[in-house]
């Protein structure tokens, strides 16, 4: 189950987090986010111990989607020791994910 992220919790689980980390900010009124869910899900137990995927709902949460220019959901970003470095905007395959995810592990 990936973990859920929130405006209080960001640092924590993301800038300080020495394993790479995919963030898919989403909404539970959005379709396509509701799309790529079961797969950011299965991709976090696959990834347990390597990466970390991540959920966070822009409805309760809006610094983080503000401080990253988050405009259009689902946006999937993707750090390595809390930097940004690299997005997906829109509904993906779990191919798409998995290749930009390699380019950080």
């Amino acid at each position: 189950m990936a973990l859920t992220v929130t405006d209080a919790n960001f640092k924590e689980a993301v800038i300080n987090e020495t394993k790479p980390v995919v963030i898919d900010f989403w909404a539970p009124w959005c379709g396509p986010c509701r799309m790529i869910a079961p797969i950011i899900d299965e991709l976090a137990v696959e990834y347990d111990g390597t990466a970390v995927f991540a959920k966070c709902d822009v409805d309760s949460s809006s610094d983080v989607p503000v401080k990253y220019g988050i405009r259009n959901i689902p946006t999937l970003l993707f750090f390595k020791r809390g930097e940004l470095k690299d997005k997906i905007v829109g509904a993906t395959t779990k191919v798409a994910i998995v290749e930009k995810l390699a380019a950080l592990l």
